[in-house]
């Protein structure tokens, strides 16, 4: 019967070994919540304010963003890759533009042929003596030849 009761006693300060640990970790751990709360507090980054210090961030970074596009908008205005579309003008855009200067190159292409057409076989001539005039007094001299021999200018123009 000693040895129960020995061992009952054993068991009991175990027990109370245990119940004093506990409430000793339960008073570290509130110590520390308490810390860190006040160390939050003190620095505000508690929960509230890390939402509202990330909200203030991501409003900087629209800020930085807007004005970096505002600045790279201003610099291609600078360099002229955009034209002033409230400037009074033809109205033109660039497709327009573009238009007309197929149609310029086209007619500059057509005029081209037309005095190659002119010139006839002897345009390779005309192209030798661009340089000192050799196609101008090509011109008159087709009228005479005309007039003399029946049709071999006549055919050429």
């Amino acid at each position: 019967m000693q040895r129960r009761l020995v061992a009952e006693q054993k068991l009991r300060t175990k027990i109370e070994q245990f119940r004093s640990k506990k409430e000793v970790i339960k008073a570290q751990y509130s110590a520390a919540e308490a810390q860190v709360r006040i160390s939050e507090a003190a620095t505000g980054m508690g929960e509230e304010m890390a939402d509202v210090g990330l909200a203030m961030q991501r409003a900087i970074d629209k800020t930085e963003n807007m004005k970096a596009r505002a600045d790279a908008v201003q610099e291609l205005e600078a360099s002229g890759t955009f034209e002033d579309l409230t400037a009074l003008g033809s109205g033109d855009d660039d497709i327009d533009r573009q238009l007309k200067q197929l149609s310029t190159t086209s007619e500059v292409d057509t005029d081209l042929e037309k005095m190659k057409a002119e010139l006839g076989v002897g345009g390779a001539k005309g192209e030798l003596g661009a340089g000192g005039g050799g196609g101008a007094p090509a011109r008159p001299a087709a009228p005479a030849d005309t007039a003399g021999t029946g049709g071999a200018g006549a055919a050429q123009e």
